[in-house]
């Protein structure tokens, strides 16, 4: 008998995945209001057990050895996991906590040191840590200002983001992947970068750039970008790692996973935060190749990115994160789909392993850790976020019961070595304090009525890769724009003249609030300077975000979970929750819409 095609496998298990899901949806036995406070609480200890065990027995090495009680030092010895939970402590509302430590880097971080470290993790880790947390504590409107800070972590995220620039001295703009803190690149370094390391620095570097007034730090990342999308195949996809000096592919699988998958993350989110359309453009082009030859319903697969041949039927934990930024996209039904794929691994092992055989349906071998992965988590809050579906509270709700049960150990939680016999490992990344518990709290805080910085403070943020929080504030989306946008308005001009809330049309007429956003990414039907004002309006000055400006809109946050486990309104509330449609007019004009986030869509704004 002829054995079963990989494909006929690959489909049956996909129905026997999604049939799962669904039954798992009707039989589970919903998160009420109380539970979701109870989680809450329960992640916020969790978050502390972790968190008091790394300050008592590793501060300040890099990272906790939880099973030993030991530190070690694993990206550069400069307290990493402490900068890595800023953001987390000030998102907990722990301004104690969170005081102490920032003077303490304040004072004690150096970056002058004989350190050979990875570009990649360093940028997101430390640079994102130290901007993130500097955006908050110099800002009274985050309820965290700190009256006796004065920018230093500002002056470390530059002193170090300027010793990591030497990686990007290449003949195509694609950085090393690794750089000396002291003596740059070293000779012998290697020139294969990956796709995601040479991708994913944009919103670290250009939210310094905008903080700093120095363009050099958004242009070299803007480069890197381009220099990896220049090198795409015929039929847009990228692979997984290439030559900095040739752009030659030395890696030619493309997935959404490892490798590359904050490629893909950074396009979307460096529009979002920046309002650059070339990364719009390239995400739109980048997204619907994914899409077309990757994605196979529910599950995504490696291919040649040439040929589009399949090379791989694997999930590897990394793509977890795909669903949340489909969110972000506005593409929710495969994104509820495939996220009900991915949980079923999950569900099947306690944990996601770190491959896992979509032909064989067993766990990849030599891939069978978890090391506290956030992604799936991620994506879990993101969907929660936009449906409003109690079936997310109850993921959650397995996560934490899954890490209490499975990865809590004696001074903080451990990796799993193999998720089949659920061995622990004595290691713990920082990004555990950073994303994984900080998911799972916001998950829960947000069913509980959301009480903190993300949901209801002055801004909408964006998540970095590591999960740090970059607030959409006028300095840094609205670095480039110019008094006349849309809505816009100048407090004073040069003559101390105050102009009230409008725009000008072309004829330097004035127009009322009341007109309708262009939504075209094409020309404005209004312009940026105006005759008859030309020459007194002049510089920088808050106004309208520019997502607002293309019709991009906040969706509603109109239900959270009552006392009695029901769904019900909050007011009207918004959350900071983009969507952008992933329809794209033939007229290059994108489709936005905006909805109750208890539906799967989006519908056309009329």
């Amino acid at each position: 008998m002829e054995p079963a095609k990989p494909w006929i496998v690959f489909f049956i298990t996909s129905i026997l995945i999604l049939s799962d899901g669904l039954i798992f949806r009707v039989l589970a036995e919903g998160v009420t209001f109380n539970e979701a406070k109870q989680l809450r609480d329960e992640v916020s200890g969790m978050f502390y057990h972790a968190f008091d065990g790394y300050m008592e027995h590793a501060f300040p090495r890099d990272e906790l050895k939880p099973l030993s009680c030991e530190g070690e030092d694993t990206l550069g010895g400069y307290a990493l996991t402490l900068i890595d939970s800023l953001d987390t402590l000030a998102l907990l509302g722990d301004k104690e906590r969170f005081t102490s430590s920032v003077e303490w880097i304040s004072k004690n971080l150096r970056f002058d040191i004989n350190k050979t470290v990875s570009l990649f993790e360093t940028t997101i880790r430390i640079v994102g840590g130290l901007l993130s947390a500097h955006l908050i504590a110099s800002d009274y409107a985050t309820g965290m200002r700190i009256p006796s800070y004065d920018d230093e972590l500002l002056h470390l995220a530059e002193d170090l983001a300027r010793r990591l620039l030497p990686a990007f001295d290449t003949p195509t703009g694609i950085p090393f992947g690794s750089v000396n803190l002291l003596h740059g690149v070293d000779e012998n370094e290697s020139k294969i970068t990956s796709t995601a390391g040479g991708g994913t620095l944009t919103l670290e570097f250009g939210v310094l750039s905008r903080l700093t007034n120095d363009p050099i730090f958004e242009q070299v990342t803007k480069n890197a970008v381009r220099g990896i999308w220049t090198r795409r195949s015929r039929i847009n996809l990228v692979g997984a790692h290439i030559d900095v000096f040739t752009g030659e592919w030395t890696q030619k699988d493309a997935g959404i996973g490892t490798s590359i998958d904050s490629f893909y993350e950074y396009l979307l989110k460096a529009y979002i935060l920046f309002g650059d359309e070339e990364y719009l453009y390239i995400f739109q082009e980048a997204y619907g190749a994914a899409m077309h030859y990757l994605f196979h319903d529910p599950w995504y697969v490696e291919v040649n990115m040439n040929s589009a041949a399949l090379v791989w039927p694997l999930f590897n934990s990394l793509q977890a994160f795909w669903p949340g930024l489909q969110v972000l996209a506005g593409d929710i039904d495969p994104a509820i789909r495939t996220h009900t794929a991915f949980f079923s691994v999950w569900k099947r092992y306690g944990f996601t392993p770190e491959g896992f055989n979509l032909a064989s349906f067993s766990v990849q071998h030599g891939q069978k850790s978890y090391p506290l992965r956030p992604e799936l988590i991620e994506s879990t809050y993101w969907l929660y976020k936009a449906t409003r579906d109690p079936r997310y509270l109850d993921v959650g709700r397995d996560i934490v019961t899954s890490l209490q049960y499975g990865a809590r150990c004696t001074c903080g939680y451990c990796h799993i070595s193999d998720v089949e016999f659920h061995k622990q490992e004595d290691h713990m990344e920082s990004f555990f304090l950073a994303e994984t518990v900080k998911y799972l709290w916001l998950l829960f805080d947000l069913a509980a009525g959301p009480d903190n910085l993300v949901e209801n403070g002055p801004y909408k943020y964006i998540f970095s890769t590591e999960g740090h929080l970059l607030p959409m504030t006028p300095r840094i989306s609205l670095a480039r724009e110019h008094c006349l946008y849309l809505g816009a308005y100048c407090k004073t001009n040069n003559y101390g003249q105050e102009y009230p809330r409008s725009y000008f049309l072309k004829d330097g007429h004035q127009a009322t609030n009341s007109s309708r956003f262009q939504k075209s990414l094409g020309s404005p039907s209004y312009v940026t300077k105006s005759t008859s004002i030309s020459g007194i309006i002049k510089g920088l000055c808050p106004g309208l975000t520019h997502e607002q400006k293309y019709g991009l809109s906040y969706v509603p946050s109109p239900q959270t979970v009552n006392e009695d486990g029901q769904q019900e309104s909050d007011d009207g509330q918004s959350q900071s929750l983009v969507m952008l449609s992933e329809s794209i007019t033939n007229h290059g004009q994108l489709e936005v819409n905006e909805e109750s986030t208890n539906r799967g869509s989006l519908t056309d704004q009329n």
